[in-house]
């Protein structure tokens, strides 16, 4: 169960106590400052994007073999004292609205799986509760921007670590694999009239209902109803609208360019009308077979990944700052982990989960700034490390949630994050 502030605030002024679902204040924590943003849409560079050829530029390497450094020259940027990837040509200039977190490190290195876990869901794996995502945290907090919405959107392949753990099934993401069309089984077959569908609507609620009772009313069972109502909401115009990408002209969805930006386009698209959070993965068959892992020869190619987010990051903040979206949406962009500055036999790059980058864009954040500095070769976090959990602090904050606050699996009270303290320098005084 979810403690929001309005519900801590409302039990002290009737002077209310213990009433369960709220968690005592923590004395020793200042309150942080909160943003104000409304939605998140999150760029998931599954494969681990590597800092030193695109946020945290390094001196270049000799030779791609035996002498490490960054792949590609760096180019300034709207942030005074600041380069990134010479590929970055249209977010240089747009940085100004930007901040690269340079620090952000975790003590996963190798498994794929285990960090991509790590950076949803803020915190090791539990033996004895199933954590819930960022994604379902905000889901949560925020409530839902719009019945007829879905709150949380996955576009890619769903994994544990992007599941609602304890919250429920009302928190968990709509599956979407294609731009071109919504979620399959939303629409209803032509063949199935209105009062057939009627008849159907009925049947499926007395058996909810008696299911629900012998179960007595299991939380669990409840948010299983809750999403199958929800499904027959969404199988309504507003959401099923948001496919029509033609809709929106051509120079604009060509700015965006590929797969990739359509999935962009589409993002900003679903929070205009009011979805919490969106995730948009980097597929590994956008491009070279392999996305952001640049194993061997994958590293002689990833300036063609560069190029594209680098196209479609670029025309989605200028699409939001145009709407007036921008500040009412965080624009993050993450992997699993980074990337050394070293290379591995083949001329490709290993896993690095020591020090690495997280973009963030937009969201009401004080940005132009850079957060973090590593060491010359990006081995060493020298200035302001950035934890997972600051992270996800951070990330909450922006949208308004006391990353102070206190969730509930069962009776268990569970800090919304793992000890997580907001980057300070992001937030307005």
């Amino acid at each position: 169960m979810l403690c929001t502030r309005r519900d801590f605030l409302t039990a002290s002024a009737t002077g209310i106590i213990g009433l369960p679902g709220l968690a005592a204040a923590t004395p020793a924590a200042a309150a942080p400052a909160l943003g104000k943003a409304e939605h998140v849409i999150l760029l998931w560079m599954g494969g681990g994007q590597s800092q030193v050829d695109t946020w945290d530029q390094k001196r270049v390497t000799k030779d791609g073999r035996k002498d490490p450094g960054s792949a590609y020259a760096g180019i300034d940027t709207a942030i005074p004292n600041v380069q990134i990837c010479e590929h970055l040509r249209q977010m240089a200039p747009r940085m100004d609205k930007c901040v690269p977190v340079r620090s952000v490190h975790h003590e996963v290195i190798d498994e794929h799986g285990a960090a991509a876990y790590r950076m949803h869901i803020g915190r090791p794996v539990s033996g004895t509760i199933v954590y819930p995502s960022l994604a379902s945290i905000v889901s949560a907090v925020k409530g839902p921007g719009s019945e007829l919405m879905p709150s949380y959107v996955l576009m890619g392949q769903r994994s544990a670590g992007r599941n609602p753990g304890f919250l429920g099934a009302e928190h968990g993401p709509l599956v979407v694999t294609s731009t071109a069309q919504g979620p399959r089984g939303l629409t209803r077959p032509a063949r199935i009239g209105e009062s057939r569908a009627d008849r159907r609507a009925a049947l499926l609620r007395g058996l909810q209902q008696d299911f629900l009772a012998k179960t007595g009313n299991d939380s669990r069972v409840a948010g299983d109803i809750a999403v199958a109502k929800a499904g027959f909401r969404l199988a309504g115009p507003e959401f099923m609208s948001s496919f029509d990408l033609e809709n929106e002209p051509a120079d604009l969805r060509n700015r965006y360019g590929d797969e990739f930006g359509q999935r962009c386009l589409l993002a900003r698209r679903l929070i205009e009308r009011g979805s919490r959070f969106v995730e948009v993965s980097y597929d590994l068959n956008f491009k070279n077979g392999t996305g952001w892992d640049t194993h061997n020869e994958g590293q002689q190619s990833q300036h063609v990944l560069i190029e594209s987010i680098d196209t479609a990051t670029a025309a989605l903040i200028d699409d939001l700052e145009q709407r007036k979206l921008l500040d009412k949406t965080l624009i993050v962009m993450m992997g699993e982990f980074g990337r050394p500055s070293g290379f591995d036999g083949g001329g490709g790059r290993g896993h690095q989960g020591k020090a690495f980058s997280v973009l963030l864009a937009g969201g009401g954040l004080r940005t132009g700034q850079a957060v973090g500095v590593t060491d010359d070769l990006c081995e060493k976090i020298v200035e302001q490390p950035v934890s997972v959990p600051d992270l996800f602090a951070t990330i909450l904050a922006a949208v308004g949630c006391d990353p102070h606050e206190t969730l509930y699996a069962g009776n268990r009270p569970v800090p919304v994050t793992d000890g997580g303290v907001p980057i300070p320098q992001l937030f307005s005084a």
